[in-house]
């Protein structure tokens, strides 16, 4: 007998282990470890991923797999290692780790049908009940739930008159058009041919088309080849000369667009100098990772796309990262120009059914370079020759939810498995990447020029206290105002970076200072001015504006801050000749709006494109001349230990829009705190000195590089009862671990409640503890019961990086 061990799609901590299930004669042979099996597990059928095959099973009875949903794994032998490893390092279930991987048109739906029992059963059914089954046996449960029978179906379930069955959905539809195939010998179509009257001149232009082909085509393809209608392929299906097929077509998210094959530039010496050691790496076949430190606009991307060049030439396959899907149109475009078909693309902005065809390009082998968001790491190639992942220090690597992976571990690990290098590449690296390439744990590669020579932009910083003390009370400062006049004057062009979406960022009343908060979070509610409505960005919760404050009654209730929204208008009143392109979450949420207003901008049609975090890395608009950024300090007011490093990134990154090509570029950034160090030395494009600064206070708090963090999050709907499980947790904790650790907290998150559910967090800064896994995997056995019966969560981070 064979046997299947199968993790299940269930989960929770008593279901997360393999479970033994008998492989069916009719599979024997075919089934593998890593594909897909639909398997009954206690009343119902669940989806599952087989891990591995054996000979005989632990237990007496083994139920046998029902279904097969692949014919080829879908996990490879490496990948399947590889969710064993993401469950020790991010202490999540095996079954998320595995769902991570795939394509979302892959995780099962699953839907309930009822069927009748028996015919006998049919006269028992509840009188609501009846008229469902009259004419059929069996329906799904959606047609039921939301109509007035449903209790009384409860009730004849419970009867034991009707039973559930849970089917399984596969989503992965395959996208299929109708074809053609020749259905009788190359000798009798010929004869056939010979014998045609010259009226069926049509039918024999598709019979030769077809001998030329020699394959199976799609009918509309032979119709539009041959501009005829589909009548005389459907006279040839008739005769029995044709037969008709189904063909699997791609759903390409590029199909309509095309793309200028693009050579090799010639690498200035600085390039070539950090090209070296990569393309040695790639010939020794040898893991190293490469921290390429390069100004912005020094030309990495052409460093990338010649070092994927080399390890093509030797058969090999490249995984290319980008953050978020704010880099992928132009992106995406030079690689395109580059490698042509032999990309997959992998983001958010593609539908389902796109992304689950980009993914089965690389599955059966048909493309051997994917560009993508964080999930592209896990593409399942088997010959990985490079992985590249660019603007490193974004945050957007690390996932937030379980699995709480970070796209640079897996990378590493991948290119230790391969034996290939990684290159992580920023203007700005993480404070935690530089460390180690100091130390020499990463080789570090440098550009500190500009393509062409072209120099980093000169950067004012204005004082918006002083603006309002000279009686400027608009959200642009003169300076900005006035080098904006000076180039629509000229015909160049403009970004504005602030850093939030909205109208304004929150609402108050100027006599007593109440501020509309949402009921079910502790936040600020935000104005949408577009629905006129206050909206809160964590819950979607939604409230009529005010026109008098609730708690005093007065009239005098304002908008405080500035949104996207609130600086468009402001710029059409007084800039009302400029064209303004918006770019935030409410504007590019539409599929492929994204690319059409960075299209509008590129082509000239408007001069100014305003908008939040998107816009601030990768683009490349050579007429653009000015960057204004409206708030420089948003992010420095947040609980964060990393709110100066990402300030510092992020204007680093922005400033590096302006002045790329031939035109110089200036910089002017608006704040209330220009003497802190990081806006100070972002002026000065000085990563070093910023590095020096910030690794002194970091070592002075205990925070990483020096330290690793740990945060261990607890809510729940009762106060007491997260206060009283994280104040255990966080003593249990303390009297086990070494006296070096640091535990700070029980204390309330920075927003203590989110959709009605209170949260605290303890946060662990340790060195070495080889013990802290095993004692947090027994805390969340400990609660296990209680995180299931009474809705209690506790998510623990290894690795925290929103401390929120």
């Amino acid at each position: 007998m064979s046997v299947a061990s199968v993790i299940v799609d269930v989960a929770a901590k008593q279901t997360d282990r393999a479970f033994d299930y008998a492989i069916p004669d009719k599979w024997k042979g075919i089934i593998v470890p890593g594909m897909r099996v639909v398997v009954p597990f206690g009343p119902r059928k669940v989806q599952g991923f087989v891990v591995a095959l054996k000979e005989e099973a632990e237990v007496k009875r083994v139920k046998p797999i029902a279904d097969l949903l692949d014919l080829t794994p879908v996990l490879t032998p490496e990948l399947l290692e590889i969710g064993h490893w993401l469950t020790e390092k991010t202490l999540c279930f095996m079954i998320s780790a595995f769902q991570v991987m795939l394509p979302a048109a892959m995780k099962a739906k699953y839907d309930k049908e009822l069927s009748l029992l028996s015919k006998e059963a049919y006269e028992q059914l509840h009188e609501q009940v009846k008229p469902f089954f009259q004419s059929r046996s069996s329906l799904k449960w959606s047609e039921v739930e939301k109509t007035a029978a449903a209790p009384a179906f409860h009730r004849d379930i419970q009867k034991g008159l009707i039973e559930v069955v849970y089917v399984v959905k596969n989503k992965g539809n395959k996208k299929t058009a109708k074809g053609v195939k020749l259905n009788q010998s190359l000798e009798d179509i010929q004869q056939f041919m010979n014998e045609l009257n010259k009226q069926a001149e049509k039918q024999k232009q598709v019979l030769s088309f077809m001998l030329e082909r020699n394959e199976e085509v799609a009918i509309k393809e032979i119709a539009e080849d041959l501009q005829i209608t589909s009548a005389p392929i459907k006279a040839l299906i008739n005769k029995g000369l044709l037969e008709e097929t189904e063909i699997e077509i791609y759903r390409d998210p590029y199909q309509d667009r095309y793309f200028t094959p693009s050579k090799p530039f010639q690498l200035t010496d600085e390039q070539a100098e950090a090209i070296a050691p990569i393309l040695q790496d790639i010939e020794e076949n040898l893991h190293d990772v490469f921290l390429m430190y390069g100004v912005t606009g020094s030309g990495k991307t052409e460093v990338y796309l010649q070092s994927i060049d080399q390890v093509l030439k030797k058969g090999k396959e490249a995984i290319m990262l980008v953050p978020e899907i704010s880099l992928t149109p132009q992106m995406v475009k030079r690689f395109k120009e580059r490698f042509g078909s032999k990309v997959a693309v992998l983001h958010s902005g593609l539908s389902t059914g796109e992304k689950y065809d980009e993914w089965r390009k690389i599955q059966r082998k048909e493309v051997s370079v994917v560009v993508g968001a964080r999930s592209a790491v896990f593409a399942p190639f088997e010959n990985l020759g490079l992985l590249i992942i660019d603007e490193e220090h974004e945050t957007s690597y690390k996932q937030e939810e379980n699995p709480r992976y970070h796209a640079k571990d897996v990378a590493i690990y991948r290119g230790q498995h391969h034996q290939c290098p990684v290159i992580l590449g920023s203007a700005t690296p993480t404070l935690e990447s530089f460390a180690r390439a100091q130390k020499g744990v990463y080789k570090l590669l440098t550009l500190k020029q500009r393509m062409n020579k072209s120099s980093m932009p000169s950067v004012d910083i204005v004082d918006m206290r002083e603006e309002l003390r000279s009686g400027n009370r608009s959200m642009f400062s003169t300076m900005l105002f006035e080098k904006m006049k000076d180039r629509l004057e000229k015909g160049e062009q403009i970004v504005l970076f602030l850093n939030k979406r909205g109208h304004s960022s929150f609402v108050m009343c100027r006599d007593c200072g109440y501020v509309p908060t949402c009921e079910h979070c502790e936040i600020s509610l935000t104005y949408h001015r577009y629905q006129n409505k206050l909206k809160c960005h964590y819950c979607g919760h939604e409230e009529h504006v005010y026109t008098e404050c609730p708690e005093c009654h007065s009239e005098h209730i304002r908008f405080f801050g500035s949104g996207t929204q609130k600086v468009e208008e402001e710029l059409t009143k007084v800039l009302p000749e400029a064209r303004v392109v918006r770019m935030d979450v409410d504007t590019t949420s539409r599929k492929g709006a994204h690319e059409k207003l960075l299209n509008k901008f590129g082509s000239g049609e408007a001069q100014i494109l305003l908008g939040t975090q998107m816009i601030a890395k990768g683009l490349d608009f050579p007429n653009v001349t000015l960057v204004g950024v409206l708030t420089a300090d948003t992010m420095l007011n947040l609980p964060d230990f990393r709110a100066s490093e990402k300030t510092f990134q992020l204007l680093t990154q922005v400033s590096g829009r302006a002045g790329r090509h031939k035109l110089p570029g200036e910089v002017v950034i608006q704040t209330y705190t220009p003497e802190h160090y990081s806006i100070q030395l972002a002026s000065q494009h000085d990563y070093e000195a910023f590095y020096k600064q910030e690794m002194e206070i970091r070592k002075m708090h205990k925070y990483p590089p020096f330290f690793y963090l740990a945060l261990v999050t607890v809510s729940h709907e009762n106060i007491a009862k997260v206060v009283s499980v994280t104040d255990k947790i966080s003593q249990y904790l303390g009297q086990k671990l070494s006296p070096q650790t640091t535990i700070l907290g029980p204390v309330a998150s920075p927003i203590a409640k989110i959709k009605d559910r209170y949260r605290y967090q303890c946060m662990l800064k340790y060195k070495l503890e080889p013990s802290l896994i095993p004692l947090l995997k027994y805390i969340l056995e400990r609660y296990q019961a209680e995180m299931q019966k009474e809705n209690l969560t506790i998510t623990i981070d290894l690795n925290p990086y929103s401390m929120m």
